[in-house]
């Protein structure tokens, strides 16, 4: 085969053309020629030849079967340059044996392609009725069909998610890595909830196989140990089934951790089963996760842990999200771990104007309904120029900022105790009361009025804060009815669940992020961060103990530790908003220089994809 044409066979092989594959050659056969079997003492095929074959993604022809192959077919396919063609032509003459008879067919001129019916190939005298299959050595006929099978078959990947696959954006993002730079046909196992990404249910070749959660809550009331146990097992028979019976047979799977029980155990045991290789993705440690509610002594979590680690260790390979966890991971886990750090695709990034307002026109409900009794925000909503948002205003066509809009600071949870709420609240209520004081307002003074002078386009030193919290999860309701309870006069919160499509456009029209996870082991990094810092948005995170690996402190963010930290930070960042903000445009430069210097693509392509490569073998 011309290694020029790697697309004549379409992932059949040799074996599979001479076989007679239904797959039929998209080129015609201008030329054949009968070798026999390969001459004593003949040199291998040239480098340049060999290395051109596999840059194509073919084995070399001479490789196929582990055999010299009696057929060399030339074929004209996608080859325009006629000094290649002859090139390509005079690389094989060497393979001819130059003892037997050169055969009658009428060679090829350089620089031009043979006009009418391609001549027949001159098959041997002594056998005027062998087809190509009988010709081939017996050993090189056995086992054909099966190879011409797998050389057309397309590696397979399943990506395994036992949560919702919505909110996994790390392993949405595996997903169209192993699609479109893997060139794999992807299996999503997950469970429903949230759609994910658009450009993740739009691709062709990634297919979404949803499992219905769990929920025991009736029994968690009788015994939680028992719910745990029997929770386990049912996940464990229904991932069993979509494993082994949903999906076609992958080449590896992929699995996301935590969740580790049962998830671990039933993917070691089905890639045992049907042959496949093995990865973890460890974004953290789900023993620490449990331990939060139970405490790290109790005999639950000692059984996770030896369950987690026991599983983790036999897999073909893993990933990790910071270098502390490979460490941890290879000191006293025995897994040696390839770093693959969180960034964000392409589809997070700074938004213009004009997709400012149209999303601010999309959430003005949601942003102008206030959680409880009105606010500074919710004045807003006597506005009824449809040309106007809480923050852009269009004139004439063209889209602005307000000069007088609340400073919009974003933050996205899942809502779960390793994210502490209440720092936040308790950072608003004292940026609230600090500025106050710093104008000198009296706490009798009527808000009415005041909200009412602002939206007028009366402006301040100090901005109102509008902050945006995205996520769900079971502490949300908990944290509502804090907000309510609140008596705040320039600040606002709004809690939502944005689409996916929505999320990045959000992230990219605010002013600040806030990240308040902590961690549970300490050891791995928040995914809101890396995406905040995709869209150019500066960051304050709670510091733990490996925070600094991703937030560079007066660089693309800053760090806290109290409530009280974090109001200083907002005063600072704030003051002279939003003309006047030197310390907030130089973090934003910062962080958008961050974003732009590394997306999750080019991470993928050079850490994930040798990996899941040498896995796969």
């Amino acid at each position: 085969i011309t290694p020029g044409n790697c697309g004549l066979t379409d992932r059949v092989g040799v074996d599979g053309l001479l076989a007679g594959s239904s797959r039929r050659p998209a080129a015609a056969i201008h030329r054949a020629e009968w070798l026999g079997p390969q001459p004593p003492g003949r040199e291998p095929p040239p480098p340049s030849l060999a290395e051109e074959t596999q840059g194509c993604g073919r084995r070399p022809w001479w490789k196929v079967s582990g055999k010299a192959l009696p057929w060399v077919v030339m074929a004209t396919g996608p080859v325009n340059d006629p000094d290649r063609w002859d090139q390509q032509f005079r690389t094989f003459q060497p393979f001819l044996d130059p003892n037997r008879e050169q055969s009658s067919s009428v060679p090829i001129a350089a620089g031009r392609r043979p006009s009418g019916p391609p001549p027949r190939p001159p098959f041997p005298p002594s056998t005027p009725s062998a087809s190509p299959s009988s010709l081939r050595p017996s050993s090189a006929r056995k086992g054909s069909t099966a190879m011409a099978e797998e050389a057309g078959r397309r590696r397979r990947a399943a990506v395994v998610v036992l949560g919702d696959i919505g909110r996994s954006p790390r392993m949405q993002y595996h997903s169209l890595s192993l699609a479109n730079q893997a060139g794999m046909e992807v299996d999503i196992v997950a469970n429903g909830g949230s759609d994910p990404h658009l450009s993740l249910r739009e691709n062709p070749s990634i297919h979404i196989h949803e499992m219905k959660s769990v929920q025991l809550s009736g029994i968690s009331k009788i015994s939680g140990a028992l719910a745990l146990l029997l929770k386990a097992a049912i996940q464990f028979i229904m991932l069993i089934w979509f494993l082994c019976f949903k999906i076609p047979r992958p080449d590896v799977f992929i699995v996301q951790n935590p969740p580790s029980v049962p998830t671990l155990a039933a993917v070691k045991l089905v890639s045992w089963l049907r042959g496949a290789k093995f990865i973890v993705d460890w974004h953290n440690f789900g023993y620490t996760l449990l331990g939060l509610s139970h405490g790290r002594s109790h005999v639950i979590v000692k059984v996770y842990f030896w369950f987690e680690k026991h599983f983790g260790r036999m897999a073909d390979g893993a990933f990790c999200v910071t270098k502390a966890m490979q460490h941890e991971l290879a000191q006293n886990w025995g897994i040696k771990a390839t770093v693959l750090y969180d960034h964000s695709p392409e589809f997070f990034r700074p938004a213009s104007l004009t997709e400012k307002h149209e999303l601010f026109c999309r959430l003005g409900g949601s942003i102008c309904g206030a959680i409880g009794s009105a606010d500074c925000i919710s004045v807003e909503k006597e506005v009824e120029d449809k040309n106007t948002t809480v923050l852009t205003g269009k004139i004439d066509g063209g889209v602005s900022l307000k000069p007088n809009r609340p400073a919009l600071v974003v933050s996205s949870t899942s809502w779960t105790p390793d994210e502490d709420f209440s720092i936040l609240l308790e950072a608003a209520l004292m940026y609230d009361r600090r500025v106050a004081a710093t104008l000198g307002e009296e706490d009798s003074m009527d808000e009415g009025q005041l909200w009412i002078d602002i939206k007028n386009g009366k402006q301040f030193d100090y901005p109102r804060l509008l902050f945006v919290i995205t996520g769900k999860g079971p502490d949300r309701k908990k944290y509502e009815e804090q907000i309510k309870r609140l008596k705040l006069r320039r600040v606002a919160f709004r809690t939502m669940w944005l689409a996916s499509e929505d999320y990045p456009l959000l992230l990219g029209s605010a002013d600040l992020g806030v990240s308040l996870h902590t961690s549970s082991s300490g050891l791995d990094l928040p995914m809101k961060v890396v995406d905040m810092f995709g869209c150019g948005l500066p960051v304050c995170a709670a510091s733990f103990s490996c925070i600094e690996e991703l937030v560079k402190v007066n660089r693309n963010g800053l760090l806290f530790s109290t409530s009280s930290e974090l109001a200083d930070e907002l005063m600072m960042l704030f003051k002279g908003f939003p003309e006047e903000c030197v310390t907030l445009k130089s973090l934003k430069d910062g962080a958008l220089s961050t974003g732009s210097s590394s997306k999750w693509s080019a991470e993928w392509g050079t850490n994930a994809l040798p990996l899941v490569n040498q896995v796969i073998g």
